[in-house]
């Protein structure tokens, strides 16, 4: 007889504003226990000094992180000028030192050269993998590890506050794997001065943004379950530029089954308008419930994550 799980089938996505000096892992633990749900994750990982969107998927969601962990993300972050630190932010050691201030023109005419896919050595300090150890293990034993320049796409760039001489305020948009303490290190490198990211805030991670967002404190603060489930999103808000398709309860059933189920024509041309480039993937519902993932294929859709909800979402 199979064990049952522990905690409740709950799902759907939590959209958090993780607090400063928080692990995204602790963040989702705590998630997880004020809504007792059997499973939990989290889309892209937060550093413990950095604020703000950490997508977090309660059961059946879990599923669906694959496709948010690409998704495009957005940062508003300060740069502290004078000091250079061995990990780029304020906690790290003190590393070199210099009295230049660039102003904003100066710091308005390097950053277009951070805008488009621009190749990026990620910070030693960080979760890469050299030689089968994270490279921020490596580096806090002292050695320095060599880490190869990749590919990142950064959309835009822009001043956003200049508070006083020794600070500056940038927002971006990037796509996945920016390291925003790189973008300060070189920054301050093309300008000749010393830097560190002194505040670091994620304001959006695809459709997950600042008007969706609550705190842990709030969710704290509500003492019974129904509180809670109000600001639980649809597992497939993590989906929004996967088309969708309404099926009949037959094909459903088949889909559950993990068996394709016929596409006529008409469906065919109509997805096809409407899948991004290089994509097969289509997000099928049945009584306006989630049924499963497909990949559509001579003109069939081959259920790849079959979805167990009921109309609550549960």
């Amino acid at each position: 007889m199979a064990r049952r799980k522990k905690g409740e089938a709950v799902s759907g996505w939590i959209c958090l504003d993780k607090p400063y000096d928080l692990t995204s892992t602790h963040a989702v633990g705590r998630v997880r226990r004020l809504f007792n749900a059997q499973k939990a994750g989290h889309a892209g990982t937060l550093d413990p000094l950095a604020t703000g969107i950490l997508p977090i998927a309660l059961g059946e969601a879990t599923k669906t992180v694959p496709f948010l962990v690409d998704a495009d993300k957005a940062y508003r972050f300060t740069i502290a000028w004078g000091r250079t630190t061995a990990t780029y932010d304020r906690e790290g050691e003190v590393i070199d030192q210099s009295d230049v201030r660039p102003d904003r023109a100066a710091v308005e005419a390097a950053l277009p050269a951070f805008v488009g896919e621009i190749q990026q050595i990620p910070p030693i300090y960080s979760a890469i993998k050299v030689d089968g150890e994270r490279s921020y293990d490596l580096a806090r034993a002292g050695e320095t590890p060599e880490l190869k320049p990749r590919p990142v796409v950064i959309h835009n760039a822009r001043v956003s506050d200049v508070p006083d001489a020794d600070h500056i305020e940038i927002e971006i948009e990037c796509g996945k794997g920016t390291y925003v303490r790189a973008i300060v290190r070189d920054l301050a490198l093309a300008l000749g001065a010393c830097g560190h990211v002194s505040a670091l805030r994620r304001t959006r991670v695809g459709p997950f943004t600042e008007d969706l967002a609550i705190t842990l404190e709030l969710l704290e603060e509500f003492g019974h379950k129904a509180a809670h489930l109000e600001h639980l999103l649809p597992v497939e808000t993590a989906l929004d530029d996967i088309p969708e398709l309404a099926v009949t309860a037959e094909d459903a059933f088949r889909l559950k089954q993990g068996r394709p189920i016929v596409l006529v024509p008409r469906q065919v041309e109509a997805l096809k308008a409407r899948l991004t480039p290089g994509s097969r993937t289509v997000s099928t519902l049945a009584g306006g419930v989630m049924v499963a993932l497909c990949e559509m294929r001579a003109g069939k859709l081959e259920p790849t994550r079959v979805f167990h909800l009921d109309k609550s979402g549960d």
